[in-house]
């Protein structure tokens, strides 16, 4: 077991992942390609790769699917000490195909391994120990005791005086956007930095009135970072608003991803001692390289890929 806890924390569900290639329906897919994928594993390789020090933990099942998962991010720099293959148990799956010229995804998830979480398989003294804890708001969706899980952690955090990020991440494939609500927004109540995606807001509010949500921003302790208002993201702290365009891309290969590689240099820019605006930078241009090429976090960059942007003159905050 690692005595020391690295700076970020995340947990969460990670799902073997199948697709066919190139894009073709899974109707007429003589083979599929073999992955994973999970939105915390993701931001967790993604800092990782930005040469932070990472933990993720989850539990996944112990056949064939949990063991290649487990093995690949600790692959990737990532300390999964905490993470555990449980016997008897299954870790989800999802198939991703194309349907006339979008994405579509199937998941197998219910009873997973990952859905099985109590708060009594947390290390409270482990997360006490890092500087940064982040969540999503998939977790509390997949169970009560998910739900319990992720609040436990969180408390956690908070007694030990560690900054907690909250991405909604809604998935409304999981619950209804009233059962969310009732979740979601006591959650990012608690948070430092609170990351929701301006289309989620939206259906967390109740309303498309862009003052009306900065005014129940405002009332949060947190950071919020508002992604996608147009083609830029907000930063609202202390009352104070600024706005920072998106990082161009030169091309667009495949989007998935995209918000997890933004959260992923995000906190990495917090953890290398940036302020809020100029982690959002390092985000956009994180995301704007993972869209330039296929997969869940394959096309993840490395510092060096991203630093020799940061310096990109023409490329300003308004």
């Amino acid at each position: 077991m690692t005595k020391e806890t690295p700076d970020l924390l995340t947990f969460g569900e990670t799902m073997a992942l199948f697709m066919p290639q190139e894009y073709r329906g899974l109707e007429g897919a003589a083979s599929l390609e073999q992955s994973f994928g999970g939105a915390e594993s993701n931001v967790a390789i993604g800092a990782a790769r930005l040469g932070c020090s990472v933990g993720w933990f989850g539990a996944l099942g112990d056949d064939p699917f949990g063991r290649a998962i487990l093995k690949r991010i600790r692959g990737e720099g990532v300390d999964v000490s905490r993470s555990k293959l449980v016997q008897g148990e299954q870790t989800g799956l999802m198939f991703r195909e194309a349907v006339a010229g979008k994405l579509a995804v199937h998941y197998y998830r219910k009873h997973s391994a990952a859905s099985r979480m109590r708060p009594e398989h947390l290390d409270l003294e482990y997360i006490s120990g890092c500087k940064l804890l982040h969540v999503t708001g998939i977790t509390p969706a997949l169970s009560d005791s998910c739900r319990e899980t992720i609040t436990a952690a969180i408390a956690a955090a908070k007694k030990a005086g560690v900054k907690v990020s909250f991405d909604p991440n809604l998935r409304l494939k999981l619950w209804s956007i009233e059962e969310a609500r009732r979740v979601v927004l006591p959650l990012a109540e608690q948070a430092d930095y609170f990351l929701p995606g301006w289309d989620e807001l939206k259906l967390l509010y109740e309303t498309d009135d862009f003052n009306q949500v900065k005014a129940k921003l405002d009332r949060l302790q947190a950071v919020s970072i508002v992604k996608g208002v147009e083609d830029k993201t907000i930063v609202i702290e202390n009352g104070k608003t600024t706005e920072v365009p998106f990082y161009p891309a030169e091309q667009v290969v495949d989007t998935v991803g995209a918000g997890d590689g933004f959260c992923a240099g995000f906190l990495a820019g917090l953890l290398k001692g940036m302020s809020a605006v100029e982690a959002v930078r390092l985000g956009s241009i994180n995301g704007s390289l993972v869209v330039q090429m296929r997969g869940d976090w394959e096309a993840l960059p490395d510092w060096t890929a991203v630093e020799r942007r940061l310096s990109d003159k023409g490329w300003v905050e308004r």
